[in-house]
């Protein structure tokens, strides 16, 4: 009899590796977010009752008494904060509207909106990621409101991620909206995964970045980094 090892399903796209073999390091499979054909054939309120139904067993589970009137209405609180908060990314419907204006003042060098507060999700253990992005880029002719660029990052960011493919997201949207290479995002994060469970490092941020077009060069990329230390 061949024993039955339950790794083949497991190593499909993690290049030969297990999950338990990956532990808690870093996995990116792709740009998009990996969601179901199905993600949407429900409503949200079905979506909340469910949530709310089975948050209740995991509470039930670990122990804690859901007659106490302090934790009866977490699961429905719960699944609130996770359809209409914190996972309010995932649905296509919140998308931003990002209307575009003629640039008028002709100003062709780079506008960078730094410090974008964010929150957001590891999709791996489900506990938050905290930081700040810095995103630029410059004008083929539109411009984008100022605000609109906080609702990009906040949009990809409220959803289950991880930072490569946040970064990434946020870049690859403002290309499409701007209709130019010339974008740059960068991203520096905590991650409560690192810090509060595993290594339980608490002064580690990571960094990524996105440089694309007229960007992607040592002088504009000094350019960017010498406006962001000011």
């Amino acid at each position: 009899m061949i024993e039955d090892t339950g790794t083949t399903e497991n190593t499909k796209g993690l290049n030969g590796f297990s999950n338990e073999d990956i532990g808690d390091d870093h996995l990116f499979t792709g740009l998009k977010t990996p969601m179901k054909a199905t993600a949407f054939s429900i409503s949200d309120t079905e979506k909340k009752e469910k949530i709310a139904e089975l948050f209740s067993e995991i509470m039930d589970v670990i122990g804690l008494d859901l007659t106490d009137d302090s934790l009866k209405g977490t699961p429905k609180r719960v699944a609130k904060m996770y359809i209409d908060e914190i996972f309010s990314g995932l649905n296509p419907a919140n998308k931003p509207k990002a209307a575009l204006f003629d640039n008028k003042y002709q100003y062709n060098q780079m506008l960078v909106e730094k410090n974008i507060t964010f929150y957001s999700n590891c999709e791996h253990h489900f506990v938050p990621i905290m930081g700040k992005a810095h995103v630029a880029y410059i004008s083929s002719g539109r411009v984008i409101g100022l605000s609109k660029l906080n609702r990009i990052v906040q949009y990809y960011a409220k959803r289950p991620q991880v930072q490569e493919r946040l970064t990434n997201q946020i870049a690859e949207e403002l290309k499409a909206i701007l209709n130019t290479e010339n974008v740059a995002v960068i991203i520096d994060a905590k991650h409560l995964c690192v810090s509060s469970r595993g290594i339980k490092d608490d002064t580690s941020a990571t960094v990524t970045s996105y440089f694309g077009g007229k960007f992607n060069s040592p002088e504009k990329i000094a350019e960017l980094q010498n406006t962001l230390n000011y």
